[in-house]
């Protein structure tokens, strides 16, 4: 935040994609070498940050802030591109979260806004930004907001928050008896908040056992490249650390998948007169390994495709033009003159309500809370396959007879 242009955005070892360099150390350097690409997504998060800042310091820590110059600061960033209405909502919702917390303390606790952690000793040159940072008694609470949608993010076992919490230590532990931290997600859009407590002495010990010898060989770019489910990212952040930027042409990962296939086409294997067809134990293990083959050659055409857009080249391969579908130039100018040639317009258009998502955007967060909310319902997914160590809980699947299936109302019935 307002870091002059000449200076690193982001730390190497940033807090964010820790998740990474601890378990795969050299991807670090490795990604650092590679050009920098932020999705609007990322841009949309960051906007929603902003309005999160600024609502927290007019709460807390800029109390001389007059309701003009709010309004004038909001108004600007509601001009922004990627502005949407229902951010309103959804910085609303975090900040009367991070109220929640302040408010609950006998006495006016310490606080924080958009902090710059520097956590460092575990981590050279290591730095982030926790979002608040509140500190009464010999507690400390860290708290992380998360303008995705995708995946759930939990507070537990979290080596971002985790990092952030180190940081907000090493600067004010010398002030505070900081015996506890308190970790905090607070992701509206799902909704999904969750929170977890560790004691600064676990926590310090899992920075001097685990971070520091990671940390110390990621910095060099030495270490050994472990390809596992990190490199692609779980969707925890709506920033750019969320996936190895590497992971398109990765020669680990090539060589991890490269393996699996010659596995799949072992010829000694083959000779040993097996039966034709995989067993259903086989076909489990083969799977497992094969979601993440075909993740990779998924990246490693969308890196293909962009390196040729670029105007780079890739022997064997160009670009050609993809399945397109027609559409008018100017819809408003021929309906309307369809229109005029006598056709009605209850059969040129239709008419439907807009989409959940549309509807969250256009409502006020009462009318979400007080009307919407009392419609909306979540249908059960579709079955979707998943490792048997997947998070989500198994699906219960009830088994149907044929006679139910097919006999009663579904049965066929003879018109008469």
């Amino acid at each position: 935040m307002g870091k002059k242009k000449e200076e690193r955005a982001h730390a190497l070892l940033a807090a964010s994609s820790a998740k990474k360099w601890i378990h795969c150390p050299p991807s670090a350097r490795l990604e650092d070498s590679l050009a920098e690409e932020e999705s609007g997504y990322a841009k949309e998060g960051t906007l929603a940050h902003s309005i999160c800042e600024l609502k927290l310091q007019k709460l807390f820590t800029n109390k001389n802030m007059t309701e003009r110059a709010y309004k004038g600061r909001l108004k600007k960033l509601q001009q922004e591109a990627l502005y949407a209405p229902e951010m309103e909502g959804y910085t609303d919702e975090y900040a009367d979260y991070v109220s929640s917390i302040a408010l609950s303390f006998p006495t006016v606790p310490f606080i924080a806004v958009e902090k710059r952690l520097d956590y460092s000793p575990w981590a050279p040159e290591g730095f982030g930004t926790g979002d608040a940072v509140i500190i009464h008694g010999k507690q400390l609470h860290v708290i992380d907001f998360k303008y995705g949608k995708g995946v759930p993010v939990k507070a537990e076992e979290n080596p971002q928050l985790m990092l952030y919490a180190l940081g907000a230590y090493h600067e004010f532990g010398m002030l505070f008896q900081i015996e506890e931290a308190c970790l905090h997600i607070v992701q509206p859009r799902i909704p999904n908040n969750s929170a977890w407590t560790v004691s600064m002495e676990k926590l310090l010990d899992w920075g001097e056992q685990v971070v520091k010898p990671a940390a110390e060989l990621a910095y060099k770019g030495e270490g050994e490249f472990r390809p596992a489910d990190y490199c692609r990212g779980d969707s925890e952040n709506y920033c750019r650390n969320g996936f190895c930027k590497a992971y398109g042409r990765c020669r680990a990962t090539a060589g991890q998948n490269l393996a699996l296939m010659e596995e799949a086409f072992d010829t000694e294997r083959n000779e040993k007169k097996l039966p034709p067809m995989l067993s259903w134990e086989e076909v489990g293990a083969l799977l497992k390994k094969a979601m993440f083959l075909k993740n990779w050659v998924e990246s490693l055409e969308k890196a293909s495709l962009n390196h040729l857009v670029s105007g780079g080249e890739l022997p064997g391969w160009k670009i050609v033009e993809g399945r397109s579908s027609r559409k008018l130039s100017d819809a408003d100018a021929a309906l309307g003159e369809l229109v005029k040639a006598g056709y009605e317009e209850a059969v040129l258009y239709t008419r439907e309500p807009l989409s959940l998502t549309e509807l969250e955007k256009v409502c006020s967060k009462e009318d979400r809370q007080n009307i919407l909310s009392r419609y909306i319902i979540k249908p059960q997914g579709k079955p979707t396959l998943a490792p048997a160590d997947d998070k989500r809980g198994a699906m219960e699947i009830r088994r149907v007879s044929a006679d139910e299936a097919f006999g009663g109302e579904n049965s066929y019935k003879e018109e008469t």
